[in-house]
This record gives structure tokens, sequence and C-alpha cells, in this order.
């Protein structure tokens, strides 16, 4: 097992006669790598998540629940293992808008359930059918993952782009020492008498 000294903190930064100005480079590339993946990944996320959040408020604002009828009999039949299992088929529904237009769709109801019966169902100011909008918690887990992945996905083109820079200074480094190698490698070589 080989011995390994203190890590040495900051070793990049600390002066060295061995260092090169390709290592003093690569120490910059380095650090502004981080700073900006760091900042570009926490201010994504965080505008994500307030997009999110918005969007998600502005529908639980502007949503309505509405009372629809069915148009006709839902197929099927009524059976309390059909109830008890929440099992749910098309119908076709009517329903008035907030504006006082009359619309029509489709929308799962309960097996079997008779024509004229009322369904809730929500609807946009313009009368569509919606889902019923995201709770205020399940807003904040939604707009905290989705920040999350944001934040991740723009973090993740800096750090990438950091790092095939470091391996293309590396390379150019190798190709510095070969160049260096090829010229005082016959050197040692020789015997001195």
């Amino acid at each position: 097992m080989a011995f390994r000294g203190p890590k040495v903190w900051l070793w990049r930064w600390r002066h060295n006669p061995l260092k090169r100005r390709a290592d003093t480079v690569e120490a910059w590339v380095v650090l502004g790598a981080w700073l900006v993946t760091v900042v570009a990944g926490v201010l994504a996320g965080l505008a994500a998540t307030q997009s999110v959040e918005h969007g998600l408020a502005r529908e639980r604002a502007e949503w309505q629940r509405v009372e629809a009828r069915l148009t006709a009999k839902a197929p099927g039949k009524a059976t309390a293992d059909t109830a008890a299992s929440g099992d749910q088929v098309w119908g076709n529904v009517r329903w008035t808008a907030p504006d006082g237009s009359s619309h029509t769709g489709q929308v799962r109801v309960a097996p079997g359930s008779a024509a004229g019966s009322t369904v809730p169902i929500w609807s946009d100011p313009q009368g569509h059918l919606v889902t019923k909008p995201a709770t205020a918690s399940q807003a904040r887990l939604r707009a905290t993952l989705i920040g999350v992945l944001v934040g991740i996905s723009a973090a993740a083109v800096p750090f990438v782009g950091g790092r095939v820079l470091c391996g293309r200074l590396e390379r150019r480094r190798m190709d510095l020492w070969d160049t260096e190698w090829s010229r005082f490698g016959p050197l040692w070589g020789r015997k001195t008498r």
C-alpha cells in the first residue's frame, strides 16, 4: 500500500517552480467552470420553480368546478364491485361555461350512470374541459421536482464544457511533454566517462 501524505488544499494555486502556464490556465478553467455550474444550476432551478408555482397557482384561481349532466346513459352496469373498485367508463356530458355558452365533451363516469345525472367536472374560463388543478402542496412538490431537474440539467452544460476544456488542456500538456522528452530523452542513454 502506497503512503500518501496529507491532502493539500488549493494545490492548484500554490507556488511551485515546476508549475507551467498551462497549469495556471487549467486552475482558472476549473474554478470558472465550478462557479458557472453552481450559479447556472441554482438560477435555472429557482426560475423554473417559480414559473411552475405561478402557473399552477393561476390554474387554481381560474379553473372552476362545474356540474355537468350526462346526455345519455353511460355504458356498463352499476354493481357493487364496480363501485368499490372505482372502475369508470367514458360518458358524454353537457355543461354551461362561466360565459354562459353550452359545451359538450366526454368524461370518466361510473358505469351505468343514468342520463341527466350530474357529474362534477373542471372547466377553464373559456369552458374547455381541464383536469382538477393541483393543490398548493401538490404544486409545491411539482415545482420543486421540476426546479431540481432543470437546475441539474442547466448545471450539466458548464460542467461538461469545463471537463472537455480541461481534457484538451491535458492533451496539449502531454503533447508538450512528449516534445520535450523527445529532445532530452536520448541524452539520458549516453554514458559519460
